[in-house]
């Protein structure tokens, strides 16, 4: 393992965990996650910056407000409607529901809450809104290969990219 520093053009191997503002996990990847430091993947919420000079065995801790992460809720993407108006494959939490607007775009929707016969369907990012703590372990930096700069900026994981 090398002690070099994370700086532009490194290979970074790291693993991390997300909670939310009550400590709870909201997110957590214990397998390492490698991506090309200052190529065309962003972390989250400026972790980036904090993780500039860091080397392998550092751990970081970054506090990341809604609008370094996953921007502000929009009230205006919550839809309730009777549960007799949605498809039964669509009647449980957590449920997608893929909608389309007049353009023929799409968005996914999630069932987020059923309550007295009512369907809460929202479009908002499940962590949108929340100010999330990201924590990171650096497993290593060095040189990229050639297979690492041909997936430069695509890290596995939702959360990275």
């Amino acid at each position: 393992m090398s002690k070099q520093q994370v700086t532009e053009g490194k290979y970074v191997s790291l693993t991390y965990s997300i909670s939310d503002e009550n400590g709870n996990v909201v997110e957590q990847n214990d397998l390492p996650v490698g991506y090309v430091f200052g190529g065309d993947a962003e972390l989250i919420g400026g972790m980036d910056e904090a993780l500039r000079g860091k080397r392998p065995g550092d751990k970081v801790v970054v506090e990341v407000p809604p609008e370094k992460g996953f921007g502000a809720r929009d009230p205006e993407l919550t839809f309730v409607d009777d549960i007799a108006n949605v498809p039964e494959q669509f009647r449980f939490v957590g449920a997608e529901v893929t909608m389309a607007n007049e353009a023929g775009e799409t968005k996914t929707f999630h069932v987020s809450r059923i309550e007295d016969g009512k369907v809460t369907i929202d479009g908002n990012h499940p962590l949108a809104g929340k100010t999330l703590n990201v924590a990171v372990n650096i497993l290593d930096v060095r040189d990229p290969t050639p297979e690492d700069l041909a997936t430069a900026g695509k890290p596995p994981g939702t959360t990275l990219n």
